[in-house]
C-alpha cells in the first residue's frame, strides 16, 4: 500500500509550504497568517522511485472554540488514518505549552513520527532545535520549508524504510472528477459531506468556511470518482481579503481539471447574478453541468413553484442540463445527483466512428439542407470525432464558414438527440478543405499559369465586358 504522511502542528508553522514541496505542487494555499488551513487536504508525492501521499491539516492551538474546533477535529481525523506523522514545529517560536500537548496525542497514537522542525533558516540548527528535544521524541529532522532547505533528505530518509512498491501500485485512478461549485454559503460542504457519507469537510454556519479546493478520492458501488469541495465564489466588489482571491483562483481551476460540474444555488435567494457567472464559466470550459437547488426543504409549495418559473426563465439557455432540487443537510435527493453525474461523464468521454457521424450527418442534411447563401449551396460531405470532454466533432465541407448559428444549433440539437449526449455541452469545428483537383503553382504548365492569371484578373478587376467593367467605364483596359 501507498504510504500516508500527516502533517500535523500548531498553526502558521509552515505545513502547507512542506506540502507543495513534499508534491512538488502549489496546490495548497500559503499566506503568512495562521488558520488559512481548515480541511484535510491529500497530495501525491514520489521519493525513491516510491509514492506516497501527504496530508495537509489545519493547526492545533488546544483552545478551539467555533470553527477552530471543526479543524482540529480534522488534523485528528488525519492522524487517525495516516501511517506517518511529521509533527511540524516552529524553530523561531521555540517550544510552547501547544506543543507539548500535540506530542502527548501523538505518541498515545502508537503511530511512527517524525519531530520536523521547520524555519531553521538564518539559525544554528543545534541551537534552535535544543528546546525540542524535551519532548522526548527519538526523530528530529531540520528543515527550512520556504527555501527547499532538508526537505528532500527528509523524505528520502522516511521513504528508505518503506518497502519497494509494485507499478500497478504507483498508478492511481480517480474516475470522474465531480466539481462543487457556487457562492459562499450555499451548502457545498454540507453537499460533499452527504455524497460522502461522512464528515470529510469543515462545515460551518459561516461564509468562506472552505478556503482551498479539497480533492476527495472514494468509490461508490465499485465505481472511483474524485469530489473537489471548492471556496464561494462572490462579486469583486466584495472581496476584501487578498487570500480569497487565491481561493477564487483555486475554484476556476477546479472548474477547469473537472469531468462534471455540479452547481449549488441556494433555493431562498434564487439564481442571482453570480451563479450566471460560474454557469457560464463552467459551459466556456465545455464541462459536463448540472444545477443542484439546495436548502429545498421547508419551502412553501407558493415558493417552490416561484423558484421553478424564474429557474425557467433565467436558465433557458441551458437546456442540456438537469435541475435536480436538493436538502443537502437531509439528504433529500442527493442520491439522485449521480445518475446526471454518471450520464455527464460518459457522454464527455464517448466515442464515435467517422462512419457513424458522417452517416448522421448525411441523414441530417437530407432532412434539413444548409441555406442557399450568395446562390451557392453550402455543401456539409463527412464528420469525424475530434475530441472529448467536451465532445468535439469536426465537419468537412464547403463554404462551412457561412453556416448561419441557427442552422448550427439544428446541427447541435440533432446529434444531441440521436446521439443520446447528456449534461454536456457539444463543440462543432467546421472545415473547407482546397479543392483536391487543383495544382500547386510550380506544378502548371504555362497555358495554364496564363489562364489562372486571367481568371484573377477578371475577378479582382472586372476586366470583362458589362456594365461595371473598367473598360465599359473607362474605354481603356486597366
Amino acid at each position: 500500500m501507498i504510504p500516508v504522511i500527516a502533517l500535523v502542528g500548531r498553526p502558521n508553522v509552515g505545513k502547507s509550504t512542506l506540502f507543495n514541496r513534499l508534491t512538488r505542487t502549489r496546490d495548497a494555499i500559503v499566506a503568512d497568517f495562521p488558520g488559512l488551513t481548515r480541511d484535510r487536504k491529500y497530495g501525491r508525492g514520489v521519493a525513491l522511485d516510491k509514492s506516497f501521499i501527504t496530508i495537509d491539516t489545519g493547526g492545533i492551538s488546544g483552545d478551539e472554540e467555533g470553527i477552530d474546533a471543526e479543524m482540529a477535529n480534522q488534523s485528528l481525523l488525519a492522524i487517525a488514518e495516516a501511517d506517518l506523522i511529521f509533527f511540524v514545529v516552529d524553530a523561531r517560536a521555540g517550544l510552547t505549552p501547544t506543543d507539548e500537548s500535540i506530542a502527548r496525542h501523538i505518541r498515545q497514537t502508537g503511530k511512527p513520527y517524525t519531530l520536523v522542525v521547520n524555519k531553521i533558516d538564518g539559525l544554528d540548527a543545534d541551537v534552535a532545535g535544543a528546546d525540542f528535544y524535551a519532548l522526548g521524541m527519538d526523530t528530529l529532522r531540520f528543515t527550512a520549508a520556504a527555501h527547499n532547505r532538508g526537505v528532500t533528505s527528509l523524505i528520502e530518509e522516511t521513504m528508505a524504510a518503506f518497502p519497494e512498491q509494485d507499478e500497478e501500485t504507483n498508478e492511481e485512478e480517480n474516475g470522474c472528477k465531480i466539481g462543487i461549485v457556487g457562492r459562499p454559503n450555499v451548502g457545498k460542504s454540507t453537499l460533499v459531506n452527504r455524497l460522502l457519507g461522512e464528515e470529510r469537510v469543515v462545515v460551518f454556519d459561516e461564509a468562506g468556511t472552505t478556503r482551498d479546493s479539497i480533492y476527495i478520492p472514494y468509490e461508490r458501488r465499485d465505481q472511483p470518482y474524485t469530489l473537489i469541495d471548492t471556496a464561494g465564489v462572490r462579486r469583486r466588489k466584495n472581496i476584501k481579503e487578498s487570500v480569497e482571491k487565491f481561493s477564487i483562483i483555486k475554484t476556476l481551476q477546479a472548474i477547469e481539471d473537472a469531468n462534471v460540474v455540479v452547481v449549488v444555488i441556494d433555493a431562498r435567494e434564487g439564481v442571482v447574478e453570480q451563479d450566471l457567472h460560474l454557469i457560464g464559466f463552467a459551459m466556456d470550459a465545455g464541462r459536463a453541468l448540472l444545477i443542484a437547488v439546495n436548502k429545498w426543504d421547508g419551502m412553501t409549495q407558493d415558493d417552490k413553484t416561484s423558484v421553478k418559473r424564474e429557474l425557467d426563465r433565467r436558465l433557458d439557455f441551458l437546456d442540456y442540463a438537469p435541475i435536480h432540487f436538493i436538502s443537502a443537510k437531509h439528504g433529500t435527493g442527493v442520491g439522485d445527483l449521480y445518475k446526471s453525474i454518471d450520464q455527464g461523464y460518459e457522454s464527455a468521454f464517448a466515442k464515435w466512428s467517422t462512419n457513424r457521424l458522417t452517416e448522421l450527418l448525411t441523414d441530417i442534411v437530407s432532412d434539413h439542407q444548409p441555406p442557399m447563401v450568395r446562390a451557392r449551396r453550402i455543401k456539409l460531405r463527412y464528420a469525424h470525432q475530434g475530441g472529448s470532454n467536451p465532445p468535439i466533432i469536426v465537419v468537412h465541407g464547403t463554404k462551412t464558414s457561412d453556416i448561419p448559428d441557427s442552422y448550427k444549433r439544428y446541427l447541435e440539437n440533432t446529434f444531441r438527440k440521436v446521439l443520446k449526449i447528456k449534461c454536456t455541452p457539444i463543440r462543432f469545428q467546421f472545415k473547407s478543405g482546397d479543392n483536391p483537383y487543383s495544382k500547386p503553382s510550380h506544378m502548371l504548365s504555362e497555358k495554364e499559369r496564363a489562364k489562372k492569371v486571367r481568371k484573377f484578373k477578371t475577378k479582382e478587376y472586372g476586366t470583362r465586358r458589362g456594365k461595371n467593367s473598367t473598360r465599359n467605364r473607362t474605354g481603356k483596359a486597366p
